[in-house]
């Protein structure tokens, strides 16, 4: 891995207003160095933070101050339960930005995902709902924005984008944040967007359905077309994307003029077969690209990813469905701590292995491989 994501790292996270107005016995900033290294390496809770910390001291003394020592799980939990969680996600956005430049025609997805175990009955709080972006080709989350409590994804999708660089990126998104004023958002920030519809769009779902169902009949004679075959586990997947931009068509969409450029509307068709048994899948979309049946269905299929590469690897990994933090901003800082270990172990390539794996073999190797490129080395050779 490059050592850049690593090598710059402490500068964007010192400018942290530090919540503590006394007790400030350790600094705010290796307090977060050694949560961000823990996670990096496994530990899942504050105990563990605090036990990987004191195992590792010799090891931090090489590049942090610690004035007094490692601090105690309870300072890790009151400092990451007090910190501004939005001044957080913004250093970290200013530290992904600093480093990895996103191309153009990237993929950027955007999804919420709860935190399930989050809620406290006792005191009426709910799970929290974070919305992320995550660059499809560089592997890496971009950034993200807690939901509003008594909102939705719809109020927290363009706060996530004002946070962004995404000029000419493809910007997807499920069928919650197929809205209005979010196409005009990506298209004024010079991007374009691939958005899913569901039935609950009323007239513009129906519109693009029957529009469709009129080209089947016609042989899809003004569709452009493309096809992906996967095999693998035993299972084959069949992927057929259509897309339709002549404006013979589209005059028929109900208030095509209030969607910021919509260009093109989108028809795929995935079939699953496993064990002799098929599923068949039919989704429509619309989009801002010119019509490519085979650059809309890439965009569709990077969409996915933000699901098997993120969340799931996020639950999997890092058991974040099972994390009980409840108190202050706890889950949502300890949700950016995982994001910002998994960015720096996803740009990690020499390892073949999967993120868990990832995790243990970068606390190993400070003991029986110095000059291992893992994540923690940059972050140590940064100093």
């Amino acid at each position: 891995m490059s050592p850049a994501p690593a090598a710059t790292i402490i500068e964007p996270f010192s400018k942290l207003d530090d919540p503590r107005h006394y007790n400030r016995r350790h600094l705010l900033i290796d307090i977060i160095v050694i949560a961000v290294c823990a996670t990096i390496c496994g530990a899942d809770d504050w105990e563990a933070i605090e036990e990987f910390g004191r195992t590792r001291r010799g090891w931090f003394e090489q590049f942090l101050e610690l004035p007094h020592g490692i601090p105690s799980h309870d300072t890790f939990r009151r400092v990451f339960g007090a910190l501004n969680a939005e001044q957080f996600q913004g250093c970290f956005i200013e530290w992904i930005q600093a480093v990895q430049k996103i191309t153009k025609s990237q993929i950027v997805a955007v999804d919420g995902k709860m935190l399930r175990r989050s809620h406290d009955k006792t005191l009426g709080k709910k799970a929290i709902h974070m919305v992320s972006a995550w660059a499809a080709e560089n592997q890496l989350v971009l950034g993200q924005v807690k939901v509003d409590d008594k909102s939705n994804e719809i109020t927290a999708i363009p706060q996530l984008l004002d946070l962004l660089e995404i000029a000419g990126c493809i910007v997807t998104i499920d069928a919650m944040g197929c809205q209005k004023e979010i196409t005009k958002k990506i298209i004024g920030q010079d991007a374009d967007y691939v958005l899913a519809l569901k039935e609950n769009q009323g007239g513009l779902y129906d519109d693009v359905q029957e529009l469709f169902s009129y080209a089947e009949e016609t042989a899809f004679a003004d569709c452009d077309y493309h096809k992906t075959v996967e095999k693998g586990h035993g299972r084959i997947e069949i992927r057929e994307c259509w897309t339709i931009s002549s404006s013979e068509y589209l005059i028929y969409l109900r208030n095509l003029s209030d969607w910021a450029n919509l260009r093109t509307i989108v028809m795929v068709k995935r079939e699953r077969r496993l064990g002799g048994k098929v599923e068949t899948e039919v989704k429509y979309y619309i989009s801002s690209l010119v019509s490519s049946a085979q650059h809309t269905l890439d965009a569709v299929r990077g969409h996915w990813g933000i699901e098997n590469r993120l969340h799931w690897v996020l639950d999997i990994a890092f058991r974040e469905d099972e994390c009980r933090l409840r108190k202050g901003h706890g889950a949502q800082n300890v949700a950016v701590l995982r994001h910002i270990a998994l960015n720096l172990l996803k740009q990690e390539n020499t390892c073949k292995r999967g993120i868990k794996t990832k995790r243990l073999k970068a606390g190993w190797d400070l003991v029986c491989d110095d000059n291992y490129n893992c994540p923690l080395m940059t972050i140590r050779n940064a100093h």
